[in-house]
């Protein structure tokens, strides 16, 4: 694991927050602007994104802004099923191949089934909420995620939960490139997921 700081500096996030306003990606009743890769069903009602597998495991996916991203704070709420090691997350600039690497994913799911809120690459770059001490099952949870640069950081319900830079990132992690949701039925467990509320600063001075 590479270094991961767990400690709370406000001067520093208040700097790199400073300018630009919030915009919804969400539109109320339509997918305008995102894109859905896989087999997942992908549908949104009132401003509320839901992703589901049918009961179908096997049905996992992506949906995809079709704007690329490299700099930003994104801030929503999500909620999401109790079952299993189902889980769900946020990527921050996947890549439009997948060879070319995986993405930074600030993962969502239960800590009791090793699958908790916090930050994963190729492996787990910070475990974030591990025990399940501040998501709140089955009811709607604030997620604020911070990236710039080779630093991310994360808060779940208000609480920083990881602050994370990467001291020798690959080059592509550092590019832009898009934000995704992603639903996946882990050893066989489907589930779904949603969120609402989704508001993004754009940081990128590109």
């Amino acid at each position: 694991m590479k270094h991961a700081l767990f400690c709370f500096c406000l001067t520093a996030s208040v700097s790199l927050t400073a300018g630009g306003e919030f915009k919804n990606l969400l539109a109320v009743d339509s997918l305008e602007g995102w894109e859905s890769i896989g087999k997942a069903k992908w549908t949104v009602n009132k401003g509320i994104l839901m992703g589901s597998q049918d009961g179908d495991a096997k049905r996992w996916g992506y949906l995809q802004t079709k704007r690329k991203y490299k700099n930003f704070e994104l801030r929503l709420d999500f909620k999401i099923d109790e079952h299993g090691k189902y889980n769900s997350g946020v990527y921050l600039r996947k890549p439009r191949d997948r060879k070319t690497g995986r993405a930074y994913q600030v993962n969502i799911g239960r800590g009791a089934a090793g699958e908790p809120v916090g930050l994963y690459l190729n492996d787990w770059l910070a475990k974030g909420d591990e025990h399940d001490k501040i998501r709140i099952p089955l009811k709607w949870n604030e997620l604020r995620i911070l990236i710039v640069d080779n630093r991310i950081q994360v808060w779940l319900n208000k609480k920083q939960i990881v602050d994370y830079t990467d001291e020798n990132p690959e080059k592509y992690l550092l590019e832009p490139g898009f934000i995704a949701f992603q639903t996946y039925g882990a050893e066989g467990h489907s589930g779904w997921v949603k969120f609402r509320n989704i508001r993004l600063k754009d940081l990128s001075k590109e």
